[in-house]
């Protein structure tokens, strides 16, 4: 009896030990307590902290280089209670120097049903309304005159009507001809297959 009970005994301490290994191996890491839009520059009133035990395949922005990311830019769309990892933000602006930004309303039968991501390759295509003169073909070309741009991001759904906005980048030469298509509801947005593809 003595022998079982010293037995037992051992075998306790030892899950004790066993548990306070595991409760003791977690990892302080940042997390995101507010929504943060694609673009948007990290504050700290963003972010939280929280102690996880976190697997070594999960790159997660720990604790103490929370400094490292205040200030930086979502490179994607950030959701409360969700881990930081190095790969969400980016010290680069989504505006290159030389580019400008156009804002782009596209109707519900507009919208691609692929999602528009950040960093999507994309034409964007005269298309004159019927019976305007067709001042968007390029000389000795035939088809619509069409501009290249990259998506930056693009909104949800408004309610109600339904209308996106994507903003897309551009040069500077074509950002002022893009934006007088869009004021002449003349421009469609037409998306490039992937680079890799």
């Amino acid at each position: 009896m003595i022998a079982l009970s010293l037995a037992l005994i051992a075998a306790g301490g030892a899950g004790v030990a066993v548990l306070l290994l595991q409760v003791g191996d977690r990892t302080d890491v940042v997390t995101v307590v507010r929504d943060v839009q694609v673009g948007q520059v990290l504050t700290e009133q963003d972010l939280g902290k929280a102690s996880v035990s976190l697997d070594p395949a999960v790159k997660a922005v720990r604790a103490d280089e929370v400094e490292s990311v205040v200030g930086k830019r979502a490179a994607v769309e950030l959701r409360p209670g969700s881990l930081l990892s190095p790969s969400q933000v980016t010290k680069d602006s989504l505006v290159k120097a030389g580019e400008q930004l156009v804002p782009i309303g596209l109707k519900p039968e507009q919208v691609p049903a692929t999602a528009l991501v950040p960093g999507q390759r994309v034409q964007l295509v005269h298309v004159p309304a019927q019976g305007a003169a067709d001042s968007g073909k390029e000389p000795g070309k035939d088809g619509p005159q069409s501009i290249a741009g990259r998506v930056v991001k693009a909104s949800k759904a408004a309610p109600g009507t339904g209308v996106v906005v994507v903003d897309v980048a551009t040069t500077a030469d074509d950002g002022p001809t893009a934006a007088a298509w869009v004021s002449a509801d003349a421009l469609r947005l037409v998306l490039d297959a992937p680079e890799n593809s």
